[in-house]
């Protein structure tokens, strides 16, 4: 019982100021790392929000978008959110009655009334920026133009958003801000991948931009870029006239100029037959004035796609080259270079004529045999679509692979490199999304500076050095471990 009681006594661990530093270094480093835990948890996500219309040749849509309001100066990743098309035209075939352009948005703009929180209306920034049609409209009719846009103005501003202005984009803005929606959406800016090159087909324009490794010969087709740290040397060409509506009118010109009232037409399927008004044709300031006496002619389709490709070609003007290389029009047009990504009108048609993913030549085998099809069949085997847009699909695409492979120069084993898309990341492929990035600042000149480990790091390693911190301590005491000593004998 002695020998119990001096161990005792020498044993550490029995003495309340030793007890009392353990409990006390244990409990501080438990909160030490719960607190670090606790501090680094994801908090509920607040988000801002952007609104941007487009308002193209033949319709206008608009867009919402979102991205989390705590990231330092908005730089947080930006998504959208909802998607609402305008009924009706474009605004700009309101030239003649300008209010009906500004009323033809209300339901979309009331619809982002109840999909943005009222919160956040008044610092939500609103945009409308027009395209290829104002373009047009603006180039024929400055004035009817001008009335335009202040309808169009007058009604956004009724909304409680924080409208920025409407304005016409150009050709160039349009192409170069559909590039840096593609690779935004895509990762490759923040990254620092290599980029994808971008296709706009819309109804009265086309746009092809792409980073270029050699230095642009017509500075109206160059653009640069900063962004996150990397220099960005851009080529974009936007064609004037040469969406698919505007080129269809080309080309039926072409068909007409003779003034005949028949017309014959390799580019509708066999058995189409429609009285057509001559100045449904020459209606465009992409069309000179005509001269025929007749006002109406009979549209005749001969479903042929390789005549229809010739027609096409006439569209297309492939004479001299005052550059190294050109496109068509005379417009320069570097080497193409890296993947693409095709969107609006040249994803729409490709896919419903199902050539989003075969192989050129297969693509043309395809395209030969809808084209071919009888009128009744092709109206029969798609009865919920509008006769009208129907119709226009074997052109369309006969124009879309032409306007590929001989305007822009892809071969059979480039076309490989385009991709037809819809949307990126559930986000819409097209001009909007760069446009509000651009006009917000959220893509940065410089790379942000971002912490130095991941969250799951940072708290691994808190936890382990807590842990190796009480092991530390314990090993400390260890002289004052209780030693069990050998049981003596007694001799009697």
């Amino acid at each position: 019982m002695a020998a119990q009681r001096e161990m005792k006594g020498k044993n550490p661990w029995h003495r309340p100021v030793t007890i009392l530093i353990a409990v006390l270094g244990v409990i501080a480093i438990v909160a030490l790392v719960t607190v670090t835990v606790m501090q680094n948890q994801p908090l509920h996500q607040k988000y801002k929000y952007g609104i941007v219309l487009d308002a193209g040749s033949s319709h206008t849509a608009m867009y919402i978008y979102q991205w989390p309001a705590e990231k330092d100066n908005d730089t947080g990743r930006v998504q959208q959110t909802h998607a609402c098309k305008v009924n009706g035209p474009g605004i700009s075939s309101y030239w003649s009655s300008p209010s009906q352009a500004g009323d033809s948005l209300r339901k979309c703009l009331q619809d982002a009334e109840r999909q943005v929180p009222l919160s956040r209306h008044q610092e939500t920034p609103l945009y409308l920026g027009a395209t290829a049609g104002m373009r047009l409209l603006s180039k024929e009719n400055r004035s009817a133009s001008s009335e335009v846009f202040r309808a169009v103005e007058r009604e956004l501003q009724r909304f409680p958003f924080s409208f920025q202005g409407a304005r016409i984009l150009t050709g160039q803005e349009e192409g170069a801000f559909g590039w840096v929606t593609v690779n935004y959406l895509d990762d490759r800016l923040r990254q620092g991948l290599g980029t994808r090159g971008a296709l706009d087909l819309g109804g009265a324009s086309t746009q092809i931009s792409f980073v270029s490794n050699q230095e642009v010969e017509s500075s109206e087709n160059a653009v640069a870029f900063r962004l996150y740290g990397n220099d960005y040397h851009l080529y974009t060409h936007s064609f004037l006239c040469y969406g698919k509506d505007q080129v269809l009118k080309l080309a039926l010109v072409q068909l007409t100029e003779s003034g005949e009232r028949q017309v014959s037409d390799p580019c509708f399927h066999p058995g189409y037959n429609v009285t057509k008004e001559y100045s449904a044709v020459y209606n465009s300031p992409c069309v000179t004035a005509r001269k025929s006496k007749e006002t109406s002619f009979t549209h005749i389709g001969t479903g042929n796609a390789l005549k229809c490709q010739e027609v096409v070609r006439r569209v297309l003007d492939f004479g001299r080259c005052n550059f190294s290389s050109c496109s068509f029009n005379q417009v320069y047009q570097p080497p193409l270079r890296g993947t693409f990504r095709a969107f609006s009108a040249f994803y729409f048609v490709m896919n419903f004529l199902n050539l989003t993913s075969d192989p050129l030549e297969r693509v043309k085998e395809k395209l030969e045999h809808y084209c071919a099809t009888p009128w009744t069949q092709v109206k029969q085997d798609h009865p919920d679509i509008k006769e009208k847009y129907l119709a226009e699909y074997c052109f369309s695409g006969t124009y879309i692979v032409t306007l590929l492979t001989e305007g822009y120069n892809f071969t059979s084993e480039s076309w490989n490199d385009i991709k037809f898309i819809k949307k990126i990341s559930g986000s819409d492929a097209g001009w909007t999304l760069g446009y509000m990035l651009n006009l917000t600042n959220m893509v940065p000149a410089e790379a942000p500076d971002t912490p130095p480990l991941p969250y799951a790091g940072f708290v691994t390693i808190v936890t382990c050095m807590a842990l190796l911190l009480v092991f530390l301590l314990v090993l400390s005491l260890r002289s004052y471990w209780p030693r069990c000593r050998p049981a003596q004998t007694r001799i009697i």
